[in-house]
């Protein structure tokens, strides 16, 4: 019996010590891949911190590379370059030349580097007192500078860029709370569209080694519209017009009343004048002048080419203007065109002109302020072309050009229009005597200052 419970027994303990075994050794193993788990996530949070960290020290260096280029100017960067290479070449080679100049040069930027901290509490706004203007005016602009903070402010310097120059304003000592007020004059010798800000407020210390700038949205802009003279209604005796302006071409039925002749077959019955009838005993019809609605054109030559310097460029903007605010104040349909900037190859399809808005003088002016020379534009024989082609009918077309341009040329641009609209040529030349002569095909009008065109079209339209 009791071999027979040790038999019994020897196996049951070999199993436990079996499963003791496997339990050790699968122990064990779970040990070793937990472990090594660990050993890889430390290694990717690693890798991870090292690649953002990476990153945000990139994004650090480049902060301050651009925090640098910003406020350093170019005699700042000649000084801290002064001070590195004299500091080290002094300190390494013992020259004691260069050491002292290295270290004269960290000494001025420990001095100049507190005059970029502050107070920065300034609101600043400018306000202008209109927004367009004739060429030869002015106008002014108001820069107000405001403390908002609860401290006082130190003096400062505002900077307000007017077109391609800059004005300063100095900004005085201002208590919590209260503003200072500066009205500036602003002068328009030319026409053009002149931007104003945003106004930029500057810290630098003395010497000009650095800069800190802090610049408000508040942006502005002012037209400068050409000088226009008044042309007078009375040139538009060319024009035939619904209002009142009568062809010489006879019709049966219009608006104007010309006169009564005798019946002929074909005539419509409702024109019958009964009264004449019946004292003449014959058929009288009433006989009629056309009158069309008048769509005028003022075509601006934009080549350089074609002018003889800037001063007739100008005076053709101002006479094209002239024009185009008469059309508008008579009531009448007008497109103003110029040409555009052509590249050397032109692609089928371009658009070879450009209409200046002209739904009211004052649209139509902002347009002409914007109004420069362009090389290789559209030359105005294609203008031509492309506005005669329209749908709608031209009665007048004006060509402004300057003195270089051929005669023959302005024919060529003219014989693109239809043989009953009256053509035009304003011939700017400040040198030449001013003149109305009709050539083949149109009539051309020279004009040496804005003020002879009112007179030389009143002349062109009577003759």
């Amino acid at each position: 019996m009791a071999q027979t419970r040790s038999r019994t027994r020897a196996p049951s303990s070999a199993t436990r010590t079996s499963t003791s075994w496997g339990r050790t050794r699968t122990r064990t193993i779970g040990r070793t891949t937990a472990t090594t788990r660990r050993r890889s996530h430390v290694i990717v949070t690693a890798v991870s911190w090292s690649a953002v960290g990476a990153r945000r020290a990139g994004e650090a260096l480049r902060t301050a590379r651009d925090w640098c280029l910003e406020v350093i100017t170019p005699a700042g960067w000649l000084v801290v370059v002064a001070a590195l290479a004299g500091t080290i070449i002094g300190w390494a080679l013992g020259w004691v030349e260069w050491l002292v100049a290295g270290l004269a040069a960290v000494v001025l930027i420990a001095v100049t580097v507190p005059f970029l901290f502050g107070n920065r509490a300034h609101d600043v706004s400018v306000k202008v007192d209109r927004d367009r203007v004739v060429a030869g005016g002015s106008a002014s602009a108001e820069v107000i500078v405001r403390n908002s903070g609860a401290r006082p402010t130190l003096p400062g310097r505002i900077e307000l860029p007017v077109g391609d120059g800059l004005i300063e304003v100095d900004v005085p000592f201002l208590r919590a709370g209260h503003e200072s007020a500066r009205t500036l004059e602003i002068p328009t010798p030319r026409r053009g569209i002149i931007q104003i800000g945003p106004a930029v407020e500057v810290r630098s210390d003395p010497v000009g080694l650095f800069r800190r700038e802090r610049a408000w949205d508040d942006r502005h802009e002012l037209y400068v519209h050409p000088r226009i003279e008044t042309v007078p209604t009375t040139s538009a005796g060319l024009i035939r017009d619904l209002e009142g302006q009568p062809s010489r071409r006879i019709v049966n039925s219009d608006i104007s009343f010309h006169a009564i002749r005798e019946y002929v077959p074909g005539d419509s019955r409702r024109h019958v004048h009964w009264k004449s009838t019946a004292k003449t005993g014959r058929l009288m019809v009433r006989q009629y002048e056309e009158t069309l609605r008048s769509r005028t054109a003022v075509i601006l030559s934009v080549d350089p080419a074609d002018y003889l310097d800037a001063d007739e460029f100008e005076l053709a903007v101002s006479a094209a203007a002239s024009l185009g605010v008469r059309v508008l104040h008579d009531g009448r349909d007008l497109e103003v065109v110029t040409g555009v900037e052509l590249p050397p190859v032109v692609p089928r399809g371009m658009t070879l002109i450009e209409r200046i808005p002209s739904i009211s003088p004052r649209t139509m002016l902002d347009g002409f302020s914007g109004v420069d020379v362009r090389p290789r534009a559209t030359p105005i024989e294609q203008i031509g072309d492309v506005v005669a082609e329209d749908d709608e009918a031209v009665s007048l077309a004006f060509l402004v050009v300057g003195s270089v341009m051929p005669l023959r040329r302005l024919q060529r641009a003219a014989l693109a229009f239809p043989a009953d609209t009256a053509v035009i040529a304003v011939l700017c030349d400040e040198h030449a005597r001013p003149r109305v002569q009709a050539v083949t095909g149109l009539t051309t009008v020279t004009i040496a200052a804005i003020q002879d065109l009112g007179g030389l079209l009143v002349k062109g339209g009577q003759s």
